[in-house]
């Protein structure tokens, strides 16, 4: 006994020792922690501090890229705006090939980290059209800085690559090169050299798209019509069908297979997509099975286990002797999707009548502004200070874009978008449109002006922001999208540069030169974006929706709190290869929360149905987030709250809160009287 209540005091001892350590590791963590808050702030007074000291840099408005301090300012990209009546049109050219060839093509794709994340059912469109080239020793295959389209697969011979007079590497059969081309209209990066006589296979950017594009509206197609068939379905709206159409998962039975055993417990609902299967029940408590009825492609089975009940009264069992493909749906994919439907979004004032532009402006005439000082440069002009003569209270932001270089990037479609969903937007948290204006060489947007600056330049000299400061101006963005994506309208190019702090300090949206309205539950495919914000189904050309714009949302987060973007390559290729591995292979820093890892992580699912705020509750998921516990949404829509950073603003006319740029006198622009902008 003595023995037994000695090993009784010794575990007791040991429970005490352990509890202590606990509690010993616990405060050298918060410890740790408030440590390294103090780290940070020392190390963005010392970034202010740096930034205040440094001489100014200013780059000559030449390729209208900015480099300032030590952080550059990103350029969007984009491809041709997508028609998918156009690509539908494209003819797919299959080339026959030996079966060696093709197997090499697949093996090839299957080792390019971009390209082995397409369907199978895309690779095999891709090999079947892909055509012949030859290319003499020593010829150029592809030339740095010329435009290109091509994406090639060696089959024979020998490359060398090199970049600026450079050699990279050289390469063999059996190797994928050029594939930035096939998805948008970009320059080649590197130059590529045949050191032999060399045999390739190559596919252009139209016929790549078209294959992606129709193998995904096709398989959306089938299991929209599969859905309308099934009771449970049939009454749902438009846009939830559509969701439950995108979340459905293929899966394969082998002939004889179980798909459900009697009696089990299950929550999972089936579609057969192909082949057959024999429903039979147990006789008497017995384990022989009596046939009730055979079920065929389009005949569905366990839909009960949605509604919630979730025990199985029958057996299901696959007879196809090329087995049988079901599309697979989950009770909680489900409950997320459809859930209370009649969830009402908020209604914004706007909603009753169709907006205009401000009818104040109405008889304004360009030669009435005038131009004060440069705000800021982007891809097609210049954004001025201007007033209206006369009027000496007030000014405004006049964007000035080159129509040649609108119609050379092919971008006329999202410039009339920009300014039809600008002109009908009335939201605090977006930058208002008051008047467009348009001459033989430039188009003009006057826009309401906000001199607090962009939230790209306060970043670049703090440095980073605390989670505080991060959730204010996440807080804005939020608001901004609630009420886009509310119209049916996707941003599709957030980042801090398109971010300006008003007098007060609150973030408003501008630029929506990539937003585009496409509906709810409907998805579009133009490539665009900027690299590092871009979400992983616009890289695949998957067709994308307003889930992008939560992807992007969750980066913005994870650069407002550290200084960078989390994926962040050396060049495009490298960056989107990076967000194809996904958010869970990035190394999150010590200084980001548990909770806003967490929401970032859900921002920044690889599957867009799974991210936060794609569901029936859609942004509003977002806001209920603990990470955003306790924060004053109403006093934020109401402009009560305090700002974190509040901009120091003299007078409409005071611009220091902008970085300066030259006058430089630029090269005038050609007329354009084509006639493409008659609605701008």
């Amino acid at each position: 006994m003595g023995t037994l209540r000695d090993l009784q005091l010794a575990l007791r001892e040991k429970v005490e020792e352990l509890r202590q350590r606990d509690s010993l590791i616990d405060e050298l963590e918060m410890e740790l922690d408030e440590k390294d808050a103090l780290i940070q702030t020392l190390q963005n007074e010392l970034d202010k501090y740096r930034s205040v000291m440094k001489p100014e840099i200013i780059i000559p408005n030449k390729s209208l890229t900015t480099t300032l301090g030590s952080r550059p300012k990103r350029l969007a990209i984009s491809a041709e705006p997508d028609r998918i009546n156009s690509l539908h049109a494209i003819s797919l050219k299959r080339t026959e090939k030996k079966q060696s060839s093709k197997e090499l093509i697949k093996r090839a794709i299957l080792d390019n980290d971009f390209m082995r994340k397409l369907d199978m059912s895309q690779i095999r469109e891709i090999v079947d059209c892909m055509y012949p080239v030859e290319y003499a020793e020593n010829s150029l295959i592809i030339k740095e800085g010329d435009i290109g389209s091509l994406v090639y697969v060696m089959e024979e011979g020998k490359v060398e690559v090199s970049k600026e007079g450079q050699k990279l590497c050289a390469m063999g059969p059996g190797k994928v090169f050029g594939e930035l081309a096939i998805l948008y209209n970009c320059t080649r990066t590197a130059s590529v050299r045949a050191l032999t006589t060399c045999r390739l296979w190559a596919i252009d950017r139209p016929c790549f798209q078209s294959i992606m594009m129709r193998t995904g509206l096709l398989r959306h197609s089938e299991h929209m019509a599969f859905l309308r068939s099934v009771p449970t379905f049939m009454t749902l709206p438009e846009e939830n069908l559509s969701k439950i159409a995108d979340v459905l998962e293929e899966t394969h039975y082998e002939d004889g297979e179980y798909i459900i055993r009697q009696g089990a417990r299950g929550d999972t609902f089936y579609i057969i997509a192909k082949g057959m299967v024999k429903v039979t029940k147990k006789v008497n408590g017995t384990q022989q099975e009596q046939l009730i009825r055979v079920l065929q492609k389009g005949d569905f089975f366990g839909e009960k286990a949605l509604q919630g009940d979730d025990l199985r009264t029958a057996n299901i069992l696959a007879a196809d002797p090329t087995g049988v493909d079901c599309l697979v749906l989950d009770r909680e994919c489900y409950s997320q999707l459809i859930g209370n439907i009649g969830n009402v979004k908020r209604v914004y004032e706007d909603d009753v009548a169709v907006s205009s532009l401000d009818p104040e402006f109405s008889k304004l005439k360009l030669s009435d502004l005038k131009v004060l000082t440069t705000l800021g440069v982007g891809g097609f002009g210049r954004v001025e200070l201007v007033q209206i003569k006369e009027d000496n209270d007030r000014t405004f932001a006049l964007k000035e874009m080159r129509k040649q270089h609108i119609v050379e990037t092919r971008q006329q479609e999202h410039i009339l978008n920009e300014k039809k969903i600008m002109a009908e937007a009335r939201s605090n948290f977006i930058v208002r449109l008051f008047k467009t204006f348009k001459d033989k060489k430039h188009l003009y947007m006057l826009l309401e002006v906000c001199l607090g600056g962009e939230l790209w330049t306060i970043l670049r000299d703090k440095g980073s922001f605390d989670d505080t400061t991060t959730r204010f101006y996440t807080g804005c963005v939020i608001e901004a999208f609630d009420y886009l994506h509310n119209k049916g309208v996707v941003y599709r190019d957030l980042k801090p540069e398109n971010l300006l702090l008003d007098n007060q300090g609150y973030v408003k949206l501008v630029d929506f030169g990539f937003a585009k309205k496409i509906g709810h539950g409907r998805k579009t495919w133009t490539f665009c974006g900027t690299p590092e914000y871009v979400a992983p189904e616009i890289i695949l050309n998957k067709g994308h929706d307003l889930s992008s714009d939560c992807w992007s949302l969750g980066i913005l987060m994870f650069e407002l709190l550290t200084g960078s973007p989390p994926f962040n390559g050396s060049d495009p290729m490298k960056t989107y290869n990076m967000i194809l591995k996904g958010i869970d292979a990035v190394d999150f820093p010590r200084k980001i929360t548990r909770s806003a890892q967490n929401l970032i992580k859900k921002l920044c699912r690889d599957n867009p149905t799974e991210r936060l705020g794609y569901g029936r509750g859609g942004i509003r998921e977002i806001q209920k987030h603990k990470w955003f516990e306790g924060f004053n949404w109403d006093g934020l829509l109401r402009g009560t709250m305090k700002a974190p950073i509040t901009p120091t603003v003299s007078s409409p006319y005071d611009t220091s809160n902008f970085d300066t740029y030259p006058d430089i006198e630029e090269e005038e622009p050609p007329d354009d009287t084509s006639g493409w902008d008659k609605d701008f």
